[in-house]
């Protein structure tokens, strides 16, 4: 065998073992996952990855807006705080992973119209409207943290009228092309 046939450098007489190839939907899922360890959230790490045609145009993770102290540096009142989930978010400074990918992009004159995002956690409300202002076509998570039953059909609703496309990741249905 040649060392291209094996992947292996000329002279190497290491065999690999070959892991599967990881399908699109993994290997962005892993990847938004390795952005979301940027966050310095006291409360939640998320991470986000705007794609087109299989190619990253942005990334963004949950944080204080730039020049803002961190949230664990004490710019985030509410992170400081011990409000309960889903509490006392006029305190919250800090910008959604979705956000921050959706505005680095136009802040670098990228186009997200047709992207696809890939979330470690399901798009909260005003996520999911930015998406749609954004020309973001579909949205795919990891974690769905959900909403109470007459706020999930509010929001299901919107995702359904406006045609964005929302569904959670499923590594069973991920093929490795």
């Amino acid at each position: 065998m040649s060392a291209t046939e094996t992947d292996q450098p000329s002279g190497s007489s290491s065999v690999r073992s070959a892991a599967p190839r990881p399908g699109w939907d993994a290997y962005f899922m892993t990847l938004a996952g390795e952005v979301a360890k940027r966050s310095n959230c006291r409360r939640r790490k998320v991470g986000a990855i705007a794609v087109k045609n299989r190619t990253i145009i942005s990334t963004g993770y949950n944080g204080t807006p730039f020049g803002v102290r961190n949230c664990d540096a004490g710019g985030c009142l509410r992170c400081a705080s011990d409000a309960p989930p889903g509490q006392s978010y006029d305190t919250c400074i800090c910008v959604h992973a979705e956000q921050n990918a959706i505005a680095l992009a136009a802040r670098h004159g990228t186009s997200t119209e047709g992207a696809v995002i890939y979330t470690t956690h399901k798009p909260c409300f005003g996520c999911a409207k930015e998406m749609i202002q954004a020309g973001v076509t579909e949205a795919v998570y990891a974690e769905d943290l959900g909403y109470e039953p007459h706020l999930e059909s509010v929001y299901s609703l919107l995702i359904q009228e406006a045609g964005l496309r929302m569904r959670q990741f499923s590594p069973e249905r991920d093929s490795g092309s």
